[in-house]
């Protein structure tokens, strides 16, 4: 709760501070489509990952010069642990943070009706277990799951389109890829065990965004 607060007051302040700029501020909402890595390991085989959750972010937006912009986003991911293997499975409650700043490139100038664009970036992505531990976890023999937090870096890419419905507000449909090392600190591999590297989120979302 204290990394999303502090991302909120960021993203104010941040709005704040330039209203005499070209500057843009919206919204959105959609959901995330996690990847899930092999798991390996002497007992056996399994895939470990996220469940597909609810995604809502916010974003303020500086338009740099006729086709670059700068954003700061700020993303939130409901998105629960899983384990499965054979006709086995388990979860855990678990949500995730973002916040990242990308260089947005589009085609065309500010004023136009239409404009796709594409994003890339970096940042920073706080994974959660929010769930209840338990002294028997089913597929323990694969992963624990945990009721902690882990921060890892993050690349963001991307891209969409703006429509203008007005002069200052625009209907925004966009798709992101949130990539991250596998946090292992919230769902630990046991001794023996290794899991596959990356993660990837998939993360569609359409919003609303006013220029002022």
């Amino acid at each position: 709760m204290k990394f999303m607060s502090r991302s909120i007051l960021l993203l104010a302040a941040a709005a704040a501070s330039c209203f005499a700029q070209q500057w843009e501020f919206g919204g959105s909402g959609g959901a995330g489509f996690l990847s899930h890595t092999a798991v390996s390991g002497a007992t056996g085989a399994a895939t470990a990952g996220f469940q597909a959750g609810f995604a809502a972010g916010a974003f303020v937006g500086q338009n740099l010069y006729t086709h670059l912009s700068g954003e700061l986003h700020y993303g939130y991911l409901q998105s629960n642990l899983h384990l499965s293997s054979g006709g086995s499975s388990a979860s855990f409650s678990g949500v995730a943070h973002v916040v990242h700043y990308d260089l947005v490139w589009h085609t065309n100038r500010r004023g136009s009706r239409v404009q796709y664009f594409a994003a890339v970036g970096g940042g920073l992505k706080v994974f959660r277990g929010t769930g209840t531990e338990a002294a028997y976890q089913p597929l323990s023999q694969f992963g624990y799951f945990t009721k902690t937090q882990a921060l890892k870096p993050m690349a963001s890419v991307g891209g969409g389109l703006k429509y203008a419905l007005s002069e200052r507000l625009s209907l925004r449909t966009e798709v992101r890829d949130y990539i991250t090392a596998f946090p292992t600190a919230v769902l630990t591999p046991p001794k023996g065990v290794s899991y596959g590297a990356l993660l990837h989120d998939i993360v569609p979302m359409v919003g609303i965004s006013y220029v002022f």
